[in-house]
């Protein structure tokens, strides 16, 4: 994989990191205001805040996990095993790459993976 490639998935992947980041900081700020917002109020309430709390941390989980994703790619760029399917080795599509840069799995790889999924 040529270096100008790598740069630039480098570079979108700084982005993704950087959106993700914004989200978490803004899903952290709503989840603040509502916790100030419950008071004293009756259980409907209470478990209806409780449920929205639940939400947020539902959110966060899955933008952590695609952060956790995002910084594991840019270490795969920096030890040189970006583009490489993590389960047989092969090269990843470019293509697939540019849809999805923390991508992991080339796509024939990723299509067993799910089959194999439990639905």
């Amino acid at each position: 994989m040529d270096k100008r490639f790598k740069n630039k998935m480098q570079k979108k992947l700084l982005e993704l990191k950087a959106e993700v980041l914004e989200s978490l900081i803004a899903e952290n700020n709503d989840f603040r205001a509502a916790v100030e917002d419950i008071g004293v109020k009756d259980l409907a309430d209470v478990a209806s805040n409780d449920i929205d709390a639940r939400t947020l941390e539902a959110v966060g989980a899955k933008d952590k996990a695609r952060l956790e994703r995002i910084e594991a790619a840019l270490g795969r760029i920096e030890n040189g095993r970006f583009g490489l399917c993590a389960a047989c080795g092969a090269k990843i599509n470019r293509a697939r790459l540019e849809a999805i840069p923390y991508s992991v799995l080339c796509i024939s790889c990723q299509t067993s993976s799910e089959r194999r999924r439990p639905r």
